[in-house]
């Protein structure tokens, strides 16, 4: 066995030596072309899809559903509140506000005061409500010319209660006369819209003038709660 191993490694050096210079070299080129093409082919079988992995996919911007787009125009709505603007401001008219504000935001978009404004008397504090009024009388007006214009009851003064378009106290001169009153002027008081003052009217022109002003939750559309509020803004004289 020790002398097989001999043989041929006393072989190599043999072979070497008589044919080293003639294969030598085209050995080599042949063994280099086979190590480039192997691993050339081994670096083409590499999956590409790692080198992309830990590019993120470009997020698309989804554009808001027809749900979606109804639900924010519903919130909108429900945190707005229409007022009217009338009297001796420079742009009367009526204005969409936020549903916390104030009387003197209502004024502002409204131009702000005339110059025969009368300012004394006016809440600017005052949180507005949707559907309300707010009048600004002119300087020297009367209370009677003030409940004409349905504006409010108490004399050069604009709503000044958290709950109405009336102050909480009036003298008998600012009551609304519930035998003489318009529909203007029934519409100033609170709760009193466009259908009920029709009411009151119709009322008043089929069963006569009010005796008392209980006589009131006999119209349609009044109850009891309804009049309580307006007990002490009406009158029967």
């Amino acid at each position: 066995m020790p002398s097989e191993k001999k043989g041929w490694c006393g072989l190599i050096p043999t072979f070497l030596k008589q044919y080293g210079k003639k294969y030598l070299l085209p050995g080599i080129l042949i063994l280099s072309c086979f190590f480039y093409f192997y691993f050339s082919q081994n670096q083409s079988d590499t999956p590409q899809t790692d080198i992309f992995e830990t590019i993120p996919e470009k997020t698309k911007t989804e554009e808001p559903s027809n749900t979606e787009q109804q639900e924010s125009q519903n919130i909108i709505a429900d945190t707005s509140i229409i007022v009217d603007v009338k009297g001796a401001v420079k742009n009367p008219g009526v204005y969409s506000l936020s549903a916390d504000s104030r009387v003197i935001d209502a004024i502002l978009l409204a131009g702000g005061y005339s110059k025969n404004a009368d300012s004394v008397s006016i809440n600017h504090a005052q949180r507005l409500q949707d559907e309300m009024v707010i009048y600004v009388p002119k300087i020297g007006e009367e209370p009677s010319e003030v409940q004409a214009i349905a504006s409010v009851q108490q004399s050069t003064s604009i709503p000044s209660t958290q709950s109405g378009s009336v102050s909480q106290t009036g003298s008998q001169s600012d009551k609304v006369n519930l035998n003489t009153a318009d529909e203007a002027a029934l519409m100033t008081l609170n709760g009193v819209g466009p259908s009920k003052a029709k009411a009151i009217l119709s009322y008043r022109d089929e069963s006569g003038p009010f005796k008392t002003i209980e006589d009131l939750k006999n119209v349609t559309g009044i109850g009891d709660k309804t009049f309580e509020n307006l007990r002490d803004f009406i009158t029967v004289q």
